[in-house]
């Protein structure tokens, strides 16, 4: 603007100052003068925005570093127990509507060398699997040793829980690779096995209604073992449909009443093949009583059963009974040593015990009779927890069979009279959830005749619990 003024007085300046001229140089000088104040406010105000925009930046620096600094105060943990509030929690389980669904099992990868004492045993027989007292092989000779891989005994579950009008309704199914016998892979190629059904049970309140492990059979009372079973001669083994009621008595004492699929396990006399008759039309009955105290838990289970074989021509049914005894107990207060046992007797109860080793019941086609078997099994077994990641259980087994007197001995002399096995193994577990055992067994099966036969198996276990 100051040059507008002076470009104007320079054009005037030729020319004699009249008053209206005057009057002009007067407003000019006076614009000139509003300018230059406007230019002064104009340079405060551009001082003072820089001022303010410094301190806003000042600001902002402080406020970040003192939300960083409260970060740190509040991730930082109070103590060992509080987890950061960074650390994930992971669920357990997932959620489809109103029901919870958890799925879990564990791989188990074994590998077996086992020596036949007196016969050989053909692959595929479940016997190279497992430990299975009626395949031991008896009269023959002795044969090399046998080397089994395999991973059949993989197992998987699913549980759901629902909550319905203040009850708990569950569901539970499980299965496995070892339990059937159905179209299998072979060693040369594949390796494939069938997944088979183990259980599959509903839950609702006290009530089961499904397959699960019979009542007969306390799991609590089972050492641990490099085995699918273990000491199988005198376990209590059987899966089944069932309906059973539980009742809790007091905090430490329950009440299981069921029933259960019945099946008679019989045999012909003169041949101990097993047969399954489907004769049945009344269901097992079994109770057990469960108590827990400070050192473990023992239990009691009884079972009255109806046997029957009917061929169309000839039958006859009777009557089956047996009562079995077993827990676990800790020996010491710091828990360093567990001692485990059951102890099971019965009047044809035969396919209950030790994988159906007996038979309930002998039928005599001649005078159309069923005579029952008695059987009486048991184990004890000792753990000792060397370290924390470290664990030995040694144990002993046997079951014993008793015809009765009025049977020709000769009739009976390839059927089973006993079978007893004693083993001792090493569990390391390195990190949570991965185990890794090796375990030595001596098995002896012996029939009615005195011919015996044995087994001899180092085996060796890798399993992944999920």
């Amino acid at each position: 603007m100051s040059g507008i003024a002076i470009v104007a007085f320079a054009a005037t300046s030729a020319h004699a100052d009249t008053p209206k001229e005057q009057e002009l140089e007067a407003r000019i000088a006076a614009l000139e003068r509003l300018f230059g104040t406007m230019q002064t406010e104009l340079d405060a105000t551009k001082a003072e925005n820089q001022k303010l925009r410094a301190g806003s930046a000042a600001a902002q620096a402080l406020s970040a570093d003192a939300i960083a600094s409260i970060s740190a105060i509040q991730l930082a943990p109070s103590n060992a127990g509080v987890t950061p509030a960074s650390t994930p929690v992971v669920a357990d389980g997932f959620k489809v509507g109103a029901t919870t669904v958890k799925l879990g099992g564990f791989i188990k990868a074994s590998v077996d060398f086992t020596r036949w004492n007196d016969g050989d045993v053909a692959t595929g027989n479940l016997g190279r699997d497992f430990y299975f007292p009626h395949a031991i092989p008896i009269g023959g000779q002795r044969e090399s040793i046998d080397n089994d891989f395999n991973a059949k005994q993989t197992r998987l579950w699913l549980t759901t829980e629902t909550a319905v009008n203040g009850h708990i309704l569950k569901g539970y199914v499980e299965g496995d690779f070892q339990t059937s016998p159905g179209t299998q892979g072979n060693e040369r190629t594949s390796n494939g096995y069938n997944f088979a059904l183990r259980r599959a049970y509903i839950q609702y309140d006290k009530m089961t209604f499904g397959e699960d492990w019979t009542t007969f059979q306390n799991l609590a009372a089972l050492p641990e073992s490099t085995e699918f079973i273990g000491p199988t001669e005198s376990i209590i083994f059987i899966r089944q449909p069932l309906v059973r009621y539980s009742y809790p008595l007091s905090k430490t004492t329950t009440l299981h009443l069921a029933v259960e699929n019945p099946e008679t396990a019989s045999a012909n006399l003169g041949s101990p093949a097993l047969i399954e008759n489907d004769d049945d039309s009344v269901p097992d009955f079994v109770v057990r009583l469960n108590h827990t105290f400070t050192a473990g838990e023992v239990s009691i289970a009884a079972i009255a059963r109806r046997l029957s074989v009917d061929n169309g021509a000839v039958g006859d049914a009777t009557t089956g009974y047996g009562v079995s005894v077993a827990g676990r107990m800790n020996l010491d207060a710091a828990k360093r040593y567990e001692w485990k046992f059951m102890l099971t007797y019965g009047s044809g109860v035969g396919r209950y015990v030790g994988l159906n080793f007996a038979p309930d019941a002998v039928f005599v086609p001649a005078t159309a009779q069923l005579k029952n078997v008695e059987v009486l099994g048991g184990y004890s077994a000792f753990r000792v927890n060397w370290t924390p990641k470290m664990r030995s259980t040694v144990s002993g087994s046997m079951q014993t069979v008793d015809y009765e007197s009025g049977l020709a001995l000769a009739s009976l002399a390839n059927f089973n009279k006993q079978a007893w096995s004693m083993s001792a193994n090493l569990f390391y577990t390195p990190v949570k959830s991965l185990d890794l055992g090796a375990e030595y067994r001596h098995g002896v099966r012996e029939v009615v005749s005195g011919a015996d036969g044995s087994l001899d198996r180092l085996e060796f276990l890798a399993k992944y619990s999920f």
